[in-house]
């Protein structure tokens, strides 16, 4: 029988209590807690987030987003002096071709990354919108502005930069790092947490390499260097992929009916390596570990046939109960926002009774949670 109640928004909300939302990193990548979901006994333990590898057997593998964060909040001034701030999505047109060339290796190329775009016109997120209108400017530094040419129906804004010297040049030197609007830290705005050289580092995975995400793929915070020369040394592979996260992931479900929601689309990359390694690993009877939603998207989205096939585009899919999961054997993942297109992912792998027991327990246990906070593995 169908849970009917699944299918309803209300069923994914949870209280939580703000001190637990975390404000700053864990001082050491690796020292995270770690919430270990077992789906076949319906229970959790808890544990150290390097207790990870106790749950790999030679032949596994582990993937991971490698997909690189760039300061994309641009924070300035409109003509009245009043404050305002772009959030930069995509460069425009997109810079990623939406389907694979056959007739050449379909690894990472340099289009896979923003950064080696003509970055003058992007889609951007606009605060104040509604006074923001086409023809307006933003004023961000000396020499550096940004146009409001038009509106998109998803709420995005078609932006121009306009400044002297390289596009890419003025967005490192004058962006913020984007960090989550729920973090709050003495000092500063509500709904502004500020930024600092301890972001610039730790808001971002050791492994980053393509630029393209608004946010981080949180998962893969806790991993260092050596962690993950040890998920190696155990005899797992390790498998990049690369999904530059958009701005709908801050993006709450709204519609009473999860269905109803849609997610906005997000570019990807799966290469013929990453497709080869995942296919020998099924089939020697190994399993896959996503590391992160957004590492479990692209799986999804690439392995919904039964192989993995090497793709690059753009992918919108909503995973949610009851999702029938084709390509990922198991999920590690933060604690994400109440009503949320992740949480509801979480609970299309787990099972939502047993997603929202983890939730609980983790709550009276003290986790901390989002972006900078503790992670769970759901085997």
């Amino acid at each position: 029988m169908t849970d009917d109640r699944a299918g309803r928004t209300e069923a994914y909300d949870y209280e939580l209590p703000a001190e637990l939302i975390a404000a700053r990193p864990s001082e050491r990548r690796d020292a995270s807690r770690l919430l270990v979901v077992d789906r076949a006994r319906g229970g959790f333990t808890d544990a150290a987030f390097p207790a990870l590898l106790d749950g790999l057997s030679p032949g596994d593998a582990v993937v991971v987003n490698d997909s690189r964060v760039f300061p994309a909040r641009l924070l300035g001034r409109k003509p009245t002096g009043a404050r305002a701030e772009i959030l930069l999505v995509r460069p425009e047109p997109p810079a990623l071709d939406p389907a694979l060339d056959p007739a050449r290796d379909p690894g990472l190329h340099p289009s896979d990354s923003f950064d080696r775009t003509d970055a003058r016109r992007w889609r951007a997120m606009v605060r104040p919108g509604g006074k923001l209108k086409p023809g307006r400017t933003v004023d961000i530094a000396d020499g550096f502005a940004v146009e409001i040419l038009d509106s998109a129906p998803d709420g995005t804004r078609l932006v121009r930069l306009a400044g002297d010297g390289d596009p890419w040049s003025l967005i490192h030197r004058h962006g913020r790092v984007p960090l989550p609007p729920y973090i709050a830290r003495d000092g500063t705005p509500e709904g502004d947490p500020g930024d600092d050289a301890e972001d610039r580092e730790r808001y971002q995975t050791v492994y980053a390499t393509p630029v393209g995400s608004v946010a981080a793929p949180t998962a893969g915070l806790h991993f260092t260097p050596e962690l993950l020369a040890r998920v190696e040394a155990r005899g797992a592979r390790l498998v990049k992929l690369t999904l530059h996260v958009g701005f709908g992931t801050f993006r709450p479900v709204t519609a009473a009916r999860i269905e109803a929601h849609r997610v906005a689309p997000e570019a990807y990359s799966f290469s013929q390596a990453a497709a080869d390694r995942l296919n020998a690993t099924r089939e020697s009877g190994g399993r896959v570990f996503a590391i992160g939603t957004t590492s479990c998207r692209v799986l999804e989205t690439v392995g919904a046939g039964g192989r993995y096939e090497p793709r690059r585009g753009w992918t919108n899919l909503f995973i949610r109960p009851p999702h029938e999961f084709r390509a990922v054997d198991a999920l590690v993942t933060n604690f994400h926002l109440p009503r949320s297109s992740l949480l509801m992912l979480v609970a299309a792998f787990a099972g939502r009774e047993l997603a929202l027991e983890a939730y609980a327990h983790a709550i009276r246990e003290q986790y901390r949670f989002y972006s900078y906070g503790d992670a769970m593995l759901v085997i």
